[in-house]
């Protein structure tokens, strides 16, 4: 079963995770698929990126079942890091206007995917956790991002007590800027594109060429020094064990060391 579908049409890109109802967890296959995605609606000249799900879910984040059954954790860790990261890249540098439709959980990297738009549309049912240290590994793909969009200790109360912020929260906070009833979430997300392919595309690319660049002109060399470190957690005790104790469902045990 595809993990991507892919629609082009009247200058938008729609770019649908397919497995919402299993969470769209990540793995290098679904990652491949976003950025051959992304990298499609630039071929195609797109205006608008819309990324979206289909299901009870956004994103879960990383395929956690797959870390715990792989023969090389850190290296897979690394490989996903890398992959998701240059999704990550592509989004903030494209000259369309990136707009997230989010259901339900965006939860780990799925955190990273909905705030890499430049436009986040909310149902009332998405939230919003990073969730990594629980599992004993740092976050990956979402510093630079979230520290311009949500502030430096609330991010922090996200990484270290794992809360989750509802789309009213996110909201509040900048990151979101349409929050609606779940089933008007399709429709608040083309009125959103709607506006956005009324406007000029030259302009709004180069606005949001030089707002991000004002927020952080290399957001790679943070991206990198992210995956680095969750390698780096991933061979640790404590990581290994965040994982097998997520994958068993039970507490984990740290030796926090």
């Amino acid at each position: 079963m595809s993990t991507l579908d892919y629609d082009f049409s009247n200058g938008v890109a729609r770019l649908t995770m397919a497995a919402g109802d299993r969470g769209n967890a990540l793995d290098l296959e679904s990652t491949t698929a976003l950025l051959e995605g992304v990298r499609g609606a630039h071929a195609d000249g797109a205006r608008v990126i819309v990324l979206r799900s289909r299901g009870r879910f956004f994103c879960v984040g990383g395929d956690v079942a797959g870390f715990a059954a792989a023969d090389d954790l850190p290296l897979l860790v690394d490989d996903l890091a890398e992959m998701l990261h240059r999704v990550v890249s592509e989004l903030a540098h494209s000259p369309a206007v990136v707009v997230s439709a989010v259901q339900g959980p965006a939860a780990g990297a799925g955190f990273a995917l909905a705030a890499a738009a430049d436009i986040v549309v909310a149902a009332e049912s998405a939230s919003f956790t990073l969730a990594y240290t629980r599992l004993g590994l740092s976050h990956d793909g979402s510093s630079t991002l979230l520290v311009h969009s949500l502030g430096l200790h609330r991010v922090l109360q996200l990484v270290l007590l794992n809360d989750r912020i509802s789309a009213a929260e996110a909201q509040a906070a900048g990151l979101v800027a349409r929050v609606v009833p779940d089933d008007e979430l399709e429709a608040a997300t083309e009125t959103v594109v709607d506006t956005l392919l009324a406007g000029s595309a030259p302009a709004f690319a180069a606005a949001k060429r030089l707002m991000r660049e004002t927020a952080e002109r290399n957001p790679e060399s943070v991206m990198r020094r992210e995956a680095l470190s969750i390698r780096a957690l991933a061979a640790t005790p404590d990581g290994q064990e965040g994982v097998a104790a997520f994958a068993e469902k039970r507490p984990a045990r740290f030796g926090g060391s």
